[in-house]
C-alpha cells in the first residue's frame, strides 16, 4: 500500500473552524437531527437549567497532537448537554481521570466547554456527531459522519497513534483504512489488542469504551484504563517499540 506523507507543518486555525462550523451545522441524519433537540428540549430533571447544546459535537484537542481517541458518539445528556467530547458524563469522569493521570490534560474533570481543560499531545474525535437514540448510531448514519474523521485524519499533522474506545470505534478505523488499501483481515478487538498498521500510518491500540456499562460492572477497571494511557506514553516518548 502506498501512501502520501503528510507534512508536519501546522494546520491553520482557521481550516479547523471551517470545519468545526460543518460539523456543527450538519443536518444529514433527521432521525439523529430530531432525537437530538428533542432531547435538548424536554432535558433531564437534574440539568433543567441547562441550556443544551442539542447539535453535532466537533473534535476537542491538540491541533498537533500525536493521539487520537475515538469514541463512539455524544452522550445524550452529555456532550450533547455541553457541546464538547466526553464532557457531563460518567464515561468523561472515567476518561479524563486518566488522561490526567498519564499526563494528557491539564485536569481529571470535565464538566463544560469553559471549565478551563486543556489536552496536550492528544485530540479527541467520535465516529458518530450527534447522540443517537439508545446509544446506537446506524451504519448509514456512520457513514454519514465519516467524511469529518477523515478531515480530522488529515488535519493532524504529527499523527503517530489511534485509541479506538470500544468495538464500534475500532472496526470503524480498520474501514477507513481497508477502502485506502490497507489489508486488515486478522486484526481483532480487545482490550490492549495493539497493532501497527504500517509505514507512515497511525498505530491503533484498542481499549474497551468507559462506559458506565463497562466500569460499573468491572469489565474495565481503572488499572486496565490506565495501563492503555501508560503504553501511549511509551509509544510517544519512543520506550515501546
Amino acid at each position: 500500500m502506498s501512501t502520501q506523507q503528510k507534512s508536519n507543518e501546522p494546520v491553520s486555525d482557521e481550516r479547523w473552524q471551517q470545519l468545526d462550523d460543518r460539523i456543527v451545522n450538519c443536518r444529514k441524519c433527521m432521525r439523529l437531527v430530531e432525537w437530538r433537540e428533542t432531547v435538548a428540549a424536554t432535558r433531564k430533571k437534574a440539568y433543567k437549567d441547562w441550556a443544551y447544546w442539542g447539535r453535532p459535537v466537533p473534535g476537542f484537542g491538540d491541533h498537533q497532537a500525536r493521539l487520537l481517541i475515538l469514541g463512539l458518539a455524544p452522550g445524550a445528556h452529555g456532550s450533547n448537554r455541553t457541546g464538547r467530547m466526553f464532557t457531563g458524563d460518567s464515561s468523561g469522569v472515567f476518561l479524563y481521570s486518566a488522561l490526567h493521570q498519564a499526563g494528557f490534560a491539564s485536569q481529571s474533570t470535565a464538566i463544560s466547554r469553559e471549565d478551563g481543560l486543556m489536552l496536550s499531545d492528544i485530540f479527541i474525535s467520535a465516529v458518530c456527531r450527534c447522540a443517537p437514540p439508545g446509544n446506537q448510531p446506524t451504519h448509514v448514519e456512520m457513514e454519514n459522519c465519516r467524511p469529518y474523521l477523515l478531515e480530522e485524519l488529515d488535519l493532524l499533522p504529527r499523527l503517530e497513534g489511534i485509541v479506538a474506545l470500544g468495538r464500534i470505534a475500532f472496526d470503524n478505523v480498520l474501514d477507513i483504512y481497508r477502502q485506502k488499501g490497507l489489508n486488515v483481515v486478522g486484526l481483532t478487538f480487545g482490550h490492549g489488542a495493539f497493532y501497527r498498521l504500517g509505514d507512515k500510518l497511525p498505530w491503533l491500540l484498542a481499549s474497551f469504551h468507559p462506559s458506565r456499562q463497562n466500569t460499573q460492572t468491572g469489565r474495565l477497571t481503572t488499572a486496565m484504563f490506565d495501563q492503555i494511557w501508560q503504553k501511549c506514553r511509551r509509544l510517544l516518548d519512543g520506550v515501546d517499540q
